[in-house]
């Protein structure tokens, strides 16, 4: 059984690779914008190939974020579901001094 700390960090790591995740995907739009203005200008020239390696390397990392929070998923699909403490606060039952 995993210890508590073990899963606020499970936690914290699903949701950084949430944002990576949305920040590789962001790259991967602006780098493929790049390469298809570049392609328009000069087809074939140094900046479309330069966009298009950087294309490549941010549609990798989306990849790669997208498959380990796909098996996080799977692995958290075996655990059993833990609900967090109700947000109100008990009532307290002490007379007023």
């Amino acid at each position: 059984m995993a210890s508590e700390t073990d899963h606020v960090e499970s936690v914290r790591a699903l949701r950084q690779l949430r944002r990576m995740r949305t920040f590789y995907a962001g790259g991967a739009v602006l780098w493929a914008t790049s390469a298809a203005s570049a392609g328009w200008d000069d087809p074939g020239g140094r900046p479309m190939w330069v966009s298009v390696a950087f294309l490549v390397v941010f549609a990798a990392l989306l990849g790669v974020t997208a498959l380990w929070l796909k098996r996080r998923r799977a692995d958290r699909a075996e655990e059993p579901v833990h609900h967090a403490a109700p947000r109100r606060t008990a009532w307290r039952r002490h007379a007023n001094a």
